[in-house]
């Protein structure tokens, strides 16, 4: 009965290992879009201990596209220095629409790589189903990859946001497009350019095997959400997959704070 009791002790003290976390979450992925606002952050911030990075969309298209545009965004979060302020860079265009001085206003700076153009020059936006172009799905997730690496190999950011993100068409079989192969090449990418990877708690992306396999290559992580409205919470698949995956403060990248610590 003794050794009974042990063994069961011992089962409760690993489940209590895997369901308990002190690890302090950043959610570096926050829009104020959608009827949320800086107040509601503010408000959001606190009520559930979370750490927020507020992130503004640039690129053509969007509101803020041009260099001119970002001192007025900086200013606007002048009396919220809590908050890391972060650059959304949108489509692959951005490299050549903002200058470096620019991007260096901001805590950070993100891209994904859900929006590119194609061998035929259509241009995918592969969150919208109506605008993404599959004519094979293979040769269409070769390239997509193909594109993420380059994302990595050649634009300036820190993060990589939304990652395996795929179009609803193929999502139902995530597991068979994100092979090993796949896998390994973005994670790879990710390694030789110093590029931390995203645990989206929206998408709930990416799996836990391939932030297994990031996490033994040495890539760092972020948390982010990537909202589109006050309804989000909790970071629940974040702290999920920390506690699958053994994640610790050193598996994450933080952005220096510049207004804080005097950088801006």
């Amino acid at each position: 009965m003794k050794r009974i009791s042990v063994i069961i002790f011992g089962l409760l003290s690993l489940v209590g290992c895997k369901t308990a976390t002190t690890l302090p979450i950043t959610d570096l992925h926050v829009h104020l879009k959608g009827g949320f606002t800086i107040q509601d952050a503010v408000l959001k911030s606190k009520a559930e201990n979370i750490s927020y990075g507020i992130v503004t969309n640039c690129g053509i298209g969007f509101p803020v596209h041009s260099d001119n545009q970002i001192d007025s965004v900086i200013l606007s979060m002048k009396d919220y220095p809590q908050f890391f302020l972060g650059m959304q860079a949108e489509g692959r265009e951005w490299v050549n629409t903002f200058s470096k001085e620019s991007m260096n206003k901001f805590d950070y700076v993100f891209t994904d790589g859900m929006t590119f153009t194609d061998e035929k020059g259509r241009r995918n936006r592969i969150w919208i189903k109506e605008e993404t172009w599959i004519d094979n799905e293979e040769e269409f997730m070769d390239y997509l990859v193909n594109t993420i690496v380059q994302i990595l190999s050649a634009e300036p950011i820190n993060i990589y946001v939304n990652p395996t993100f795929l179009p609803v068409q193929m999502n139902d079989r995530y597991d068979y497009f994100w092979t090993d192969e796949r896998m390994d090449k973005v994670i790879n990418a990710a390694k030789d350019h110093n590029i931390a990877i995203e645990i989206n708690n929206r998408y709930r992306i990416p799996s836990v095997e391939f932030i297994a396999k990031a996490k033994k290559a040495g890539v760092k992580f972020t948390v982010g959400t990537n909202n589109t409205n006050n309804d989000f919470t909790g970071a629940k698949y974040a702290l999920e997959v920390i506690k699958k995956c053994q994640l610790n403060q050193k598996d994450f990248f933080e952005p220096v704070n510049k207004r804080q610590y005097g950088k801006l």
